[in-house]
């Protein structure tokens, strides 16, 4: 099991696009919602991010996307991922007796805990899992410091 750092903004951020969500419904039930990208937002995948010596990784679900409806950015320490998940309309939708899957728009935003060397940045997408790995930057990694004793020669 992988050690977490945790965030306490993380949780709030949480709240406040549950709390802006509450407020769109609320507000716009019975009419159109105006679409843009805030309010298009409807789900939200799972991610991990992990970190080694040498580099942070972050692997996100996202079954049934291919590349191309994927969009990647580093700007600022903060990692984005946007992307939509298309409804399949080969069945009719009164044909449905449950719908479970999450479609449409979603973003993720994910600030990073180490600067990263955003030349060498690689994604790929395996079984559904896209896999963003991120070479730490040389300022970023750990240095080992000597410790000198005094009085001690070197020999």
């Amino acid at each position: 099991m992988a050690i977490v750092r945790w965030d306490p903004f993380r949780d709030l951020m949480n709240l406040q696009d549950e709390v802006n969500s509450l407020f769109r419904r609320s507000f716009f039930r019975g009419a159109e919602m105006p679409a843009t990208v805030e309010t298009a937002a409807t789900w939200a995948p799972a991610l991990d991010l992990y970190e080694s010596d040498d580099k942070l990784t972050v692997e996100v679900e996202l079954p049934g996307l291919e590349a191309k409806d994927i969009e990647i950015s580093l700007e600022d320490d903060i990692l984005h991922i946007k992307g939509e998940r298309k409804f399949s309309q080969e069945v009719k939708e009164e044909n449905y007796h449950r719908i479970e899957r999450a479609y449409g728009y979603f973003e993720r935003n994910i600030p990073l805990p180490r600067k990263v060397d955003e030349g060498k940045v690689a994604a790929s997408v395996t079984g559904g899992v896209l896999r963003i790995e991120m070479p730490k930057a040389a300022e970023a990694k750990p240095k080992q410091i000597p410790i000198k004793v005094e009085g001690e020669t070197a020999g």
